[in-house]
């Protein structure tokens, strides 16, 4: 039987903690009605018996506390709530006893922002690791040995595992249920609680925002430059004499503070607001192609497609509201 422990930091998101136990536990009653023995020992673990969630509205009663657990087989991180670093400094205690138990042959996987947690541990550097999205710019502050991917539901690398953001943790719980129980427990999960079964990217669902919060000015006025003139077509050189500043110098200082290539910057910015428009009107894709500066139609959905991992006509037929009630 695997023992599966689910900490219960402070300030948890109740939603992953609590949907990660139901998961966990219904198959066990899937081998019961086969009358066959339970696989998972599933344990809610805290620092203390009782503990306030989801900015305390909630309080979880912990099955254990840390001390209690000496031997683990896999380690489940929530989502946390609230600042992030301050979420980490109240769950600090979590961290020594997370890395013995990685040492000692536990797997351990995060789920949204548990990522962050996860990633204070140190067991992730140089290694993949997922979470939410919107969360991208502080996690890549953070922890800059940890290789961020920003697309991926899932990363599953040397027992570690990870999630995205929100509510995609539950593909990652049938990942570990159909590695561990099987594929045929995974589906039937899966089909019980009307989850959709091997999603991989959570690209669509992305919003650029940009990072400014840096201080460096003229790279900060080249964004605001970008953004301003969508329609137009930019190259690094032009940016970079426009500021006057080596393009060499240029890119190592766009790259430094906003975690892009002035080049991915700019594909990011146009397709962010070819996405809005086709989400919101009737413009066909080559309308909109060239609304945000492009006039090679393969270049423009190849760019589209790597950033959101949809061509712009099912961009358009899954988000259009229009469409949607058509």
């Amino acid at each position: 039987m695997k023992h599966i422990s689910i900490l219960v930091p402070k300030g948890a998101i109740l939603g992953s903690l609590e949907g990660s136990r139901q998961l966990l536990t219904q198959v066990n009653d899937f081998f019961r009605q086969k009358d066959e023995p339970p696989v998972f020992n599933v344990q809610l673990v805290g620092l203390s018996k009782e503990t306030p969630v989801s900015g305390g509205i909630f309080t979880v009663n912990t099955d254990v506390t840390l001390k209690d657990v000496t031997k683990t087989d896999l380690i489940i991180i929530p989502a946390i709530d609230g600042d992030l670093q301050q979420a980490i400094e109240k769950n600090r205690d979590f961290i020594p006893w997370i890395i013995e138990q990685y040492k000692g042959g536990a797997e351990v996987a995060s789920l949204c922002l548990g990522a962050f947690l996860m990633a204070a541990t140190g067991i992730v550097n140089g290694k993949r690791c997922a979470t939410h999205w919107m969360a991208e710019n502080a996690f890549k502050r953070m922890y800059p040995e940890v290789e961020l991917v920003r697309e991926k539901i899932i990363t599953d690398e040397k027992g570690i595992y990870s999630s995205g953001g929100a509510f995609s943790y539950l593909n990652l719980i049938l990942h570990l249920i159909g590695k561990f129980a099987g594929r045929e427990m995974a589906i039937l999960a899966a089909k019980v609680f009307a989850i959709e079964i091997g999603r991989e990217s959570q690209s669509s669902f992305v919003i650029f925002r940009g990072q400014k919060d840096h201080e460096d000015e003229p790279v900060k006025k080249a964004q605001e430059f970008i953004e301003n003139n969508v329609t137009e077509r930019i190259s690094v050189e032009d940016l970079a004499a426009k500021f006057a500043i080596g393009r060499r110098n240029f890119e190592r200082r766009f790259k430094k503070a906003t975690n892009n290539t002035p080049v991915e910057y700019i594909q990011r910015v146009k397709i962010e607001v070819a996405k809005m428009t086709l989400e919101s009107s009737r413009k066909n894709v080559n309308e909109v192609m060239y609304d945000v500066g492009y006039s090679d139609t393969k270049a423009f959905r190849s760019v589209f497609k790597k950033i959101t991992g949809l061509s712009p006509v099912d961009y358009r037929n899954k988000y259009n509201k229009e469409l949607a009630f058509n």
